[in-house]
């Protein structure tokens, strides 16, 4: 693989930009020639199987491919805080994390870098690297660009976020989201397969779990994702989450301008229950601001 070559005319997600990223051009997602890093860092907020006591060494890139109107993370992926740093540099920061005690190595958004990332991850092999890798996506990815990650990634952790295209390109500006999240999803599934997980520590090892973010209001929607899960993939994890609030544009919206009701969050828990999937439910919690990092001061 060539990097060069890559970013030459850049088809990383499914939104095919083909711009030049080499000659300074940047497509949706604004990345760059350099991987540009808002936070690395211990992160405790993950599913049990990937935080565990001591922390997923969580790398969160700048940018996104979407334009979510809800973004708990818009400081990063919309207003693109972060520093941009070299290769070698993101090798040495998977390395750090090693040694802070990290269950493993868990790349936030970051499509837009999968050369660099493969590069980073064989630099810091090389060095002593052992952790399991997860790949956590909003589920917008192009199979090309998956491709290249096959062998790379231990873990796949993408959102399903809708089945409903019109709900998709109202709230993320996409028009094609679900037909991309199912072949993306089906493609973490061939490369990763069946969940394992070392009996010692709990922590998973390999595998594929999706995660779904229950909206207020939006209730069929979330059934519709946890039904095709259950009919194409019954026996993946599912991880159900229930931390929305309305933030950066969702703020006074009709439909999503508030939290999620405890009536709302219980028809999918009985939903989850009926179709028998296994996985993970977040709590129902007064604060949901916890689960956001401070990306300004680190």
């Amino acid at each position: 693989m060539e990097l060069e070559n890559i970013l030459k005319e850049c088809r990383l997600c499914p939104h095919n930009c083909k711009v030049n990223r080499m000659d300074g051009m940047i497509g949706r997602c604004k990345a760059g020639i350099n991987p540009k890093v808002a936070l690395a860092n211990l992160h405790y907020f993950e599913e049990p199987c990937i935080s565990g006591e001591t922390g997923s060494g969580t790398v969160f890139f700048s940018g996104c491919n979407l334009s979510c109107k809800f973004c708990q993370n818009y400081k990063i992926s919309q207003e693109y805080l972060g520093k941009e740093i070299s290769v070698n540099d993101l090798a040495n920061e998977f390395l750090k994390l090693q040694e802070m005690g990290a269950n493993n190595i868990n790349l936030v958004t970051g499509f837009m870098y999968i050369p660099q990332i493969i590069e980073a991850l064989k630099i810091a092999k090389q060095k002593g690297l052992v952790l399991p890798v997860v790949y956590n996506s909003s589920g917008y990815e192009s199979l090309d660009g998956l491709k290249l990650l096959d062998g790379y990634i231990d873990v796949y952790l993408p959102d399903f976020k809708y089945f409903d295209d019109v709900l998709a390109e109202k709230l993320s500006g996409i028009k094609n989201y679900k037909e991309n999240a199912i072949i993306a999803i089906k493609e973490m599934y061939k490369q990763c397969g069946k969940l394992e997980v070392n009996n010692e520590t709990g922590m998973i090892k390999k595998g594929l779990i999706i995660r779904h973010l229950v909206l207020p209001n939006y209730i069929e929607n979330s059934k519709n994702v946890l039904k095709w899960i259950k009919e194409n993939m019954p026996d993946v994890l599912v991880s159900i989450m229930a931390q929305y609030f309305p933030t950066h544009k969702a703020v006074g919206m009709d439909d999503i301008g508030r939290k999620l009701t405890q009536e709302e969050y219980e028809e999918i828990e009985n939903y989850v229950f009926e179709l028998d999937l296994d996985g993970f439910m977040q709590d129902l919690e007064d604060d949901e601001t916890k689960y956001v990092p401070d990306f300004e001061n680190g």
